[in-house]
């Protein structure tokens, strides 16, 4: 934070190993993907940690974490001479011969990073969400309640409570009543009984909490050591949690369009779908707010091309694109070719993917450098696609990388 406010230390979990994401993850570290083009997932919190100056933060990785440190350490370079640093850190079993055994435990087994820096508060954000939010004013409210720990939570139908943590809250609509990981069934809010509040996986503690939290965990033997299945609903049994409700997060640059959009991209059908997020007219997530950008680096290559009658429409085409066939709600990573007579509709293709004259893709996720020969389909055969590739429930196709194209 800036000189005279409190001091935060930033806490990026990122060593998840996205399993739901496959084949996308098989190489690389969930937070790692490619999104929306030039970005990786990580980018997004971390921009909402560095627009709210919160300039000292750690990101913890574990779980093929080569292509995520090296952006991180290629991309994120902040000013030393002020002391700031956004910096990976791998596991290093400082606590005996084993691996992270949760969120929980990794934090535990990197307390030097808190005993380093001595922060008043840490925030302890997931590394796999697209959204953007000032942590700040989540921050404020900590401050002012005085809790031990604030959990970011958003309104979310019922009927996906499986899929979350999920926050209820008191009569005050602040105090966290209980905390259910994940549940089948649980009750509506008192306003709203087909909603819930969702944890967003955004926790802000109070130093002291924290530390306190993480050794009484450690000495359970039946913890699971995870944040929301562990952490989370043992300061609620004490009283000192609380819910920030993330519908009053207001960011500089905001629509009303893009105004509280969060999405977990943990699936390939979730992923896509924020995909499709970008490109309309007026996009539920709008990656041009020059008022609070995401930041990232996408290198140097020349603007993208179109040749030979080539089009794209509705769609997000990256720098060193080459585009001779048709595009058409899309999204584009860095030097994609698409050459004559090729089409491409509904589709996420990363960095160098290579689609040859008259191919088809269709509702697919293409990993980088791909090569789709002359004449192929995807989408277009759906047994056909089945039989060969990665298909979702909602029917997004996915290659991997080096994946063979027939």
């Amino acid at each position: 934070m800036r000189r005279g406010g409190p001091s935060v230390l930033g806490i990026v979990l990122a060593g998840g190993e996205g399993k739901r994401l496959m084949p996308l993850t098989a190489d690389r570290a969930k937070p790692a993907v490619t999104f929306g083009g030039t970005y990786r997932l990580v980018d997004f919190v971390l921009s909402n940690l560095v627009n709210a100056d919160i300039l000292r933060i750690c990101v913890l990785t574990q779980y093929k974490s080569h292509s995520l440190d090296r952006h991180i350490t290629t991309t994120w370079r902040m000013s030393s001479l002020l002391g700031n640093y956004v910096t990976p850190v791998p596991a290093q079993q400082r606590l005996g011969p084993r691996w992270y055994l949760g969120s929980a435990d990794a934090i535990l087994q990197s307390l030097n990073l808190v005993n380093d820096e001595q922060p008043d508060y840490v925030a302890v954000f997931g590394a796999d969400h697209v959204y953007r939010m000032d942590p700040r004013q989540m921050l404020q409210q900590h401050i002012e309640s005085g809790a031990g720990v604030t959990v970011a939570g958003i309104r979310v139908p019922r009927g996906e409570s499986s899929s979350f943590g999920v926050i209820a809250p008191g009569s005050d609509g602040q105090t966290v009543q209980s905390f259910m990981e994940k549940p089948a069934d649980p009750p509506g809010l008192p306003d709203d009984a087909e909603s819930v509040f969702a944890s967003m996986g955004n926790y802000i503690f109070s130093t002291k909490a924290l530390v306190e939290a993480l050794h009484r965990d450690a000495d359970d033997g039946d913890s699971v050591h995870d944040m929301g299945g562990s952490i989370l609903p043992a300061l609620t049994e004490l009283g000192e949690a609380q819910l920030y409700d993330f519908s009053a997060n207001h960011v500089p640059g905001e629509t009303s369009r893009d105004r509280g959009y969060w999405r977990d991209v943990g699936t390939l059908d979730a992923y896509y779908d924020a995909h499709m997020d970008l490109i309309a007219e007026r996009p539920a997530f709008n990656l041009y707010n020059r008022s609070w950008p995401i930041y990232t680096h996408s290198g140097q290559l020349s603007p993208a091309r179109f040749n030979a009658g080539g089009i794209a429409s509705e769609s997000i085409i990256s720098s060193g694109c080459l585009i001779r066939g048709q595009v058409t709600r899309s999204v584009l990573s860095p030097g994609v070719v698409v050459d004559p007579g090729a089409v491409v509709q509904g589709s996420v293709l990363h960095d160098n993917v290579h689609i040859g004259r008259g191919a088809v893709v269709r509702g697919a996720v293409l990993d980088k450098n791909l090569q789709v020969p002359p004449g192929a389909t995807i989408g277009v055969n759906p047994d056909r696609d089945h039989e060969l590739y990665t298909v979702s429930k909602g029917g997004v196709i996915a290659l991997g990388k080096g994946q063979q194209v027939s």
